[in-house]
C-alpha cells in the first residue's frame, strides 16, 4: 500500500456531516472524512467511538482507495440488498420503496428499548411486502446470548430466513447457536461480522467452525485487497456490506464485491438510501437491484453544503494524526 505523507493527506481532507433518514445503530449524522488522492476518492468514517488502534485499518482503506488501484473485477456490477433499521413494523413498506429491483433484504433485529415481538413483527412486514420469493436476512449486532437468539430464530423461521448475523458478541456464542439451531432442525445460517472485522484474529470463525459465511467490511478490515485476503484465508462464502458510508465509500464495497471469486447472493450495499444526502450529484444508489462498478467524483458544492464547523474539522484532523502512526504494515 503507498503511504502518503501525514502533510499531503490533511492537505487533501474534506469533512463532511450528512444528516440520516432514519436513526440507524444510534447515528443520526453521518460524519466522515473524504480524503483526494491521485487514485480517486477515498473515505474515512470510523464511528465517533472508535479508538485510534481500530480506527487505524479505515484509515488504511481511505489511503488505499485515494492513492492505489483497486483489483480487477470479475463482474462489472454487483447484486444489493434493501436494509431495514429497527422500525416499527408499519414503516416497512415506506423503506423498501426507496429499493427498487431489491429482492434481498436485511432486518435489524435486537435493538435496545424494544421487544422480541417488534422483531418478529418487522420480519413479518417485510415477508408480507417481499412475497414467498424474496430472501430474509436479520442481523442482531451481538445483542443476544445463545437461548435468546435460539428462541428468537425459532419465533422467526416460519418467516423464511436466510441467515442471522452476529447473534451473539463472542466466538464461542456464534459456534454454540449454529450447533443449536441444527439440533433444531432450524435451516437458518449464521453469519459472523463484527467477529471478523473488529477481531484481532478474523480467522478464528472458520477455525472454531462457528458460521457458515462471513460479512466483510471494506474500512474496518483496512482496505479492499487485506478484504479479499481474508475471505480467501477463511474458505467461507463471503457477503459484502457497508458502514454507513457515502458513496465513495460505497464505491469500495463494490470493488470489493466485484473483485471476488464468488459472491453468496447480494451484498448490504445499498445503505446510501438511509441517508438524506450525498457527496456526488450522482448517488451510488440501487438501480434493478444493482451497483456498478465505478469511481464517485464529489462535488465542490455538495463537500461545501455538507461541511462540518470547523471544530469538528480539527477534531477530525487530529483523529487522523493520531491514527496515521498506527497504519498497519
Amino acid at each position: 500500500m503507498t503511504t502518503p505523507p501525514l502533510d499531503d493527506l490533511l492537505a487533501r481532507l474534506h469533512v463532511v456531516a450528512i444528516p440520516m433518514r432514519v436513526p440507524f445503530r444510534g447515528v443520526t449524522t453521518r460524519e466522515v472524512a473524504l480524503v483526494e488522492g491521485p487514485a480517486g476518492w477515498g473515505e474515512f468514517g470510523p464511528f465517533l467511538e472508535y479508538e485510534p488502534p481500530e480506527a487505524a485499518r479505515w484509515l488504511a482503506a481511505a489511503i488505499e482507495s485515494g492513492y492505489d488501484e483497486w483489483p480487477a473485477p470479475q463482474r462489472t456490477a454487483v447484486p444489493v440488498n434493501a436494509t431495514v433499521p429497527a422500525v416499527a413494523a408499519q414503516r416497512v413498506p415506506g423503506i423498501l420503496a426507496r429499493f427498487p429491483g431489491c429482492d434481498t433484504v436485511k432486518v435489524k433485529i435486537g435493538e435496545p428499548g424494544q421487544g422480541r415481538s417488534d422483531d418478529v413483527d418487522r420480519v413479518a412486514a417485510v415477508r408480507d411486502h417481499l412475497g414467498p420469493a424474496g430472501r430474509i436476512r436479520v442481523d442482531a449486532n451481538g445483542a443476544f446470548d445463545v437461548a435468546a437468539a435460539t428462541g428468537l430464530l425459532a419465533r422467526l423461521a416460519p418467516y423464511g430466513i436466510d441467515y442471522i448475523e452476529q447473534p451473539c458478541a463472542t466466538v464461542p456464542e456464534l459456534r454454540d447457536v449454529r450447533r443449536a439451531l441444527a439440533r433444531g432442525g432450524l435451516d437458518i445460517k449464521v453469519a459472523a461480522d463484527e467477529s471478523i472485522r473488529k477481531a484481532e484474529d478474523p480467522l478464528r470463525v472458520a477455525r472454531q467452525q462457528a458460521a457458515d459465511l462471513v460479512v466483510v467490511k471494506v474500512a474496518p478490515l483496512g482496505g479492499v485487497r487485506r478484504a479479499l485476503d481474508i475471505v480467501d484465508a477463511c474458505g467461507l462464502p463471503a457477503v459484502v456490506s457497508s458502514a454507513l458510508d457515502t458513496s465513495v465509500g460505497i464505491a469500495a464495497g463494490v470493488a470489493l464485491a466485484a473483485a471476488l471469486p464468488d459472491l453468496y447472493g447480494a451484498c448490504g450495499l445499498g445503505t446510501l438510501n438511509l441517508m438524506a444526502g450525498d457527496v456526488t450529484s450522482d448517488p451510488l444508489l440501487p438501480r434493478d437491484g444493482t451497483l456498478p462498478v465505478c469511481r464517485p467524483v464529489p462535488s465542490a458544492e455538495l463537500l461545501q453544503e455538507y461541511a462540518v464547523a470547523p471544530a469538528r474539522e480539527k477534531w477530525w484532523r487530529e483523529r487522523v494524526a493520531a491514527c496515521y502512526p498506527l497504519l498497519p504494515a
